[in-house]
């Protein structure tokens, strides 16, 4: 079940200021689950492979446009809320640590902004089947601890009708971002309300769960992503559905290299997903930002909306930044385009153990979105 709350002014707004943070490079490291070793991913999509050709740039290849016009009115904050979904939701969280449901297993994650004492006894927690365990910080490295038994590398879940495989990794994650389930289903409905086939361009786009959703409502999807295991595993979940006929174009390239062709070429987009880290280095030592950089990227994804665009979408972890530093921004860059600006913060809430108590609101990031109306 999916809760979509947007919060308003005069509205008491679930979560803090803060967003989770985001680790900043990836590594090709190995990590072991189950008695077997294998890559795995940061959250920077996340593989562990560095962050390459998809989130770096030397430098910018062309100036800002110099934007006039009115700034789209805003709407802040919106809190976009979900109790879980699918196979997915959090348990309880507390002392710096989360419990989460991922379909059949029971995993404990760090999680620094859980600041307070956890609801549930502490032989629930001991009871959960994965611990992570290793470096505090979000980059760092770790692995897994399984106190019951042994656990395989993967295993099936299930979101908004995808099927896809979740997976250990030695950052902690494991394949999918549920707070991101907000976006995507309001990203299906566009696709499915449009009497037309919509154009996605998912930009960060890691195990492609994002361009499933998409495609499976209509859309034809363009994913790109700089690391060829985020790629091979996207594909893996496209086979693990059936969905190897939808229209997907799977891209391993620099994110910025790509739209900035893409605008030389006159392509358009319907809705743009971006979901840049927070800093990345590629392999011949270009060097990513997102405080210097992001300004370039959004200009960008502006000259690649399709005259009828219906969204463009950015999320931002690990930042030590408000949502109206994401916010203005995305004003600024639309300004003349009408529309609207909304702009708050992710949030997951707890649900316990029946996945339909609600609890706490955990913020996960921020998030500023441009919609026509």
């Amino acid at each position: 079940m999916v809760k979509q709350k947007e919060r308003r002014p005069g509205q008491k707004a679930a979560g803090g200021p803060g967003a989770k943070p985001r680790p900043e490079a990836r590594r090709d490291t190995p990590v072991k689950t189950g008695g077997k070793m294998s890559a795995s991913r940061d959250r920077g999509e996340r593989i562990t492979e560095p962050r390459t050709a998809a989130s770096t740039v030397a430098a910018p290849e062309r100036p800002l446009i110099v934007r006039n016009g009115e700034r789209p009115p805003e709407r802040v904050p919106v809190i976009l809320e979900s109790l879980g979904a699918g196979d997915f939701h959090l348990i309880d969280s507390g002392n710096a640590l989360k419990l989460e449901q991922y379909g059949p297993y029971r995993i404990v994650r760090p999680e620094a902004q859980a600041l307070w004492q956890p609801s549930l006894a502490s032989h629930v927690w001991d009871n959960a089947d994965a611990v992570f365990t290793g470096d505090t910080d979000e980059d760092g490295m770790g692995r897994w601890r399984f106190p019951r038994e042994a656990l395989g590398e993967t295993w099936p879940l299930q979101l908004l009708g995808v099927d896809f495989l979740g997976r250990f990794t030695a950052f902690r994650h494991v394949g999918v971002f549920p707070e991101q389930i907000v976006h995507w289903a309001w990203m299906k409905e566009q696709a499915e309300a449009a009497k037309r086939p919509l154009k996605v361009l998912n930009l960060f786009g890691y195990t492609g769960v994002a361009s499933l959703v998409a495609a499976a409502a209509g859309a034809e999807v363009t994913h790109v992503d700089a690391s060829k295991k985020a790629i091979g595993w996207a594909r893996e979940n496209q086979a693990l559905g059936r969905m190897e006929k939808l229209p997907i174009r799977w891209i391993c390239e620099d994110a910025m290299k790509f739209i900035l062709r893409e605008e030389r070429r006159g392509n358009k987009y319907d809705i743009i997903l971006t979901d840049p880290p927070k800093f990345g280095r590629g392999p011949n030592g270009e060097v990513w930002h997102l405080f210097e950089h992001l300004p370039l990227m959004l200009d960008i994804c502006r000259e690649i909306l399709s005259p009828k665009a219906l969204g463009l979408v950015l999320t931002a972890y690990s930042i030590r930044a408000s949502f109206y530093s994401i916010h203005e921004l995305m004003r600024e860059t639309m300004r003349g385009a009408g529309g609207v600006v909304e702009s708050g913060e992710l949030v997951i809430r707890e649900a316990g153990l029946d996945g339909s108590t609600p609890g706490r609101a955990l913020s996960t990031s921020l998030f500023s979105r441009w919609v026509p109306k």
